[in-house]
């Protein structure tokens, strides 16, 4: 759909979004198709995991998913949902996993580590109080009827047990030079005045993620508006530098 055009991401990355868009839309038929031993086993839930580092596009799939399926994205911040009181985080997951499967809605767990890493070994009450949380959580996931999109950053520290309960895994990566032009020419707007080699140069050096490269964009048109004009050439190297001394790198651009 048109939707996906908005985001640039590698073939492989795009192809299992769009399955994971296949799965949703034939979640409450799909058990018809299959044989009664694995029909019996299936729920209406679709579970996805999404990893990678951030400003891959995660959180922006997981609207575009929402958009194409015309289904309402809930995000959750799981800091609220975590609660110190033993027993608490529990009951807080289950009224909000209930409440998420009653509107048909599909619920983003952003930066789901915090429930997701591996189990620790028993040392104090707090970490078997965690393993608790962590193995009823898994138990949830396993019975829950909606569209649950977990994503997490340490793709590598994430439980195998829930890797193996997830239908589809989704694997964001930094974007090479090609999808970096992309996304610049997303972002940027049609009025531009941009030289075509100096955006060339940025997008082949500058070795941005999409998320900065929106902030850039974002800083770049702020400073249009301040001159009164079209985002050009001096604003966009503005931007960049700018991004570069956030993170206290080196802008790699000669100009």
């Amino acid at each position: 759909s048109g939707e996906w055009e908005r985001l640039a991401v590698n073939e492989e990355t795009m192809s299992e979004l769009r399955e994971l868009e296949s799965r949703c839309r034939h979640r409450e038929r799909l058990h018809e198709t299959i044989g009664d031993g694995l029909g019996a086993q299936m729920t209406a839930g679709v579970r996805a995991l999404f990893t990678g580092p951030s400003g891959t596009g995660k959180t922006l799939a997981a609207r575009l998913l929402s958009s194409t399926l015309h289904i309402d994205l809930y995000r959750l911040d799981l800091s609220l949902v975590i609660n110190k009181y033993i027993g608490e985080t529990e009951k807080n997951l289950n009224q909000i996993l209930a409440r998420a499967e009653e509107l048909d809605v599909i619920l983003l767990l952003d930066e789901g580590d915090s429930l997701l890493t591996q189990r620790t070994g028993v040392q104090t009450s707090n970490d078997r109080y965690a393993n608790l949380e962590t193995n009823y959580l898994l138990q949830r996931l396993e019975s829950y009827e909606g569209i649950l999109i977990v994503t997490t950053n340490a793709g590598d520290r994430i439980d195998s047990a829930f890797q193996r309960r997830m239908d589809v895994v989704v694997d964001f990566r930094p974007p090479d030079a090609a999808e970096r032009w992309n996304i610049w020419q997303l972002h940027l707007p049609e009025s531009r005045t941009v030289d075509y080699d100096l955006l060339d140069e940025v997008a082949e050096r500058c070795v941005l993620s999409g998320g900065q490269i929106r902030n850039a964009v974002l800083h770049a048109s702020l400073l249009a508006l301040d001159d009164g004009g079209a985002v050009n050439s001096t604003h966009l190297l503005a931007a960049v530098r700018r991004e570069y001394r956030k993170t206290g790198a080196v802008c790699p651009l000669r100009l």
